[in-house]
């Protein structure tokens, strides 16, 4: 099971060292659930990611409400995993305005991902950010 992002920053302040933060992130991609073969689309690959990505969105529409977006996904490199799972706890679950309007490059300076993370890296979790994003702009356009 996935923590909820409150808990996800408080355990990343108490963490002084870059390794023990590192090992969270893997430890955070374990925690997703696993993406089923059928998932791993070219169509769900997140374009800009040295690393391959798959997001794979789920809208939830009731009358009367804005869309709710489910992300689901997953990496084949460990930290990336734990950097889609942090994404998916600050975005996945949430109206589409909601994630539009959220500035997860913020939470990630907070953390001192923008730091500690290869340029490629860095510009992979944009990527992925600016995809969610897009679905959510997607789902609203469509509702």
């Amino acid at each position: 099971m996935q923590p909820p992002l409150d808990e996800i920053l408080d355990n990343f302040e108490l963490l002084d060292e870059w390794d023990d933060r590192y090992r969270y992130l893997i430890e955070l991609g374990r925690t997703l659930e696993p993406l089923p073969e059928a998932a791993r689309t070219d169509a769900n690959k997140v374009r800009g990611c040295a690393s391959q990505v798959w997001l794979d969105t789920h809208v939830v529409r009731e009358p009367g409400r804005e869309p709710v977006l489910d992300f689901h996904g997953d990496s084949d490199a460990h930290i990336v995993r734990g950097l889609v799972a942090l994404a998916f706890a600050i975005f996945s679950g949430r109206p589409a305005t909601t994630i539009i309007d959220t500035d997860a490059l913020a939470i990630f300076k907070r953390l001192g991902l923008s730091e500690h993370l290869t340029p490629q890296r860095s510009n992979g979790l944009r990527s992925m950010v600016e995809r969610i994003k897009s679905e959510a702009r997607a789902a609203l356009a469509t509702a």
